[in-house]
């Protein structure tokens, strides 16, 4: 019997396909992680401006204390009771304002020029025909 074969007779056969998910994302997780951690913090900061910087570091901040989360789930300990889950939800308050920040930068802007100028010229402004035509009795009107 393999490794595998007796790892098997361990848990039920209905979680299989969700440790097979979760080994697989962990294998995910690690990947990303060696790939951050191979380039130096103060170097990748320099190239991202302050808004991006703040998004990089709730995001590590976020993801490690998920994984933290998995951690105590995995010990048998309540996540839920635990100060870790104020943490993930301070991180999510924090990430809420740095989307509106980036939101109201893509919001569009009002040429407020542009705009008195196409509101002025929509509207209907008596001129010098008009008024001559407006003075001329209409047909349906008797002259006095």
């Amino acid at each position: 019997m393999s490794e595998d074969d007796s790892n098997m007779e361990e848990y039920p056969t209905e979680i299989h396909d969700y440790l097979a998910a979760f080994e697989k994302s962990l294998g995910s997780v690690d990947e990303m992680l060696k790939t951050m951690m191979s380039v130096s913090r103060s170097e990748l900061l320099q190239k991202l401006d302050p808004l991006e910087q703040a998004k990089l570091d709730l995001v590590s901040a976020y993801t490690l204390n998920s994984m933290f989360w998995v951690y105590l789930a995995t010990q048998g300990i309540n996540p839920k009771e635990h100060p870790v889950k104020q943490e993930l939800e301070r991180i999510r308050t924090y990430m809420n304002k740095v989307k509106e920040i980036t939101d109201k930068k893509k919001a569009s802007r009002l040429d407020k020029g542009a705009a008195s100028r196409f509101v002025k010229n929509a509207l209907w402004e008596p001129n010098a025909e008009n008024e001559h035509a407006s003075k001329t009795p209409s047909k349906g009107k008797k002259r006095q």
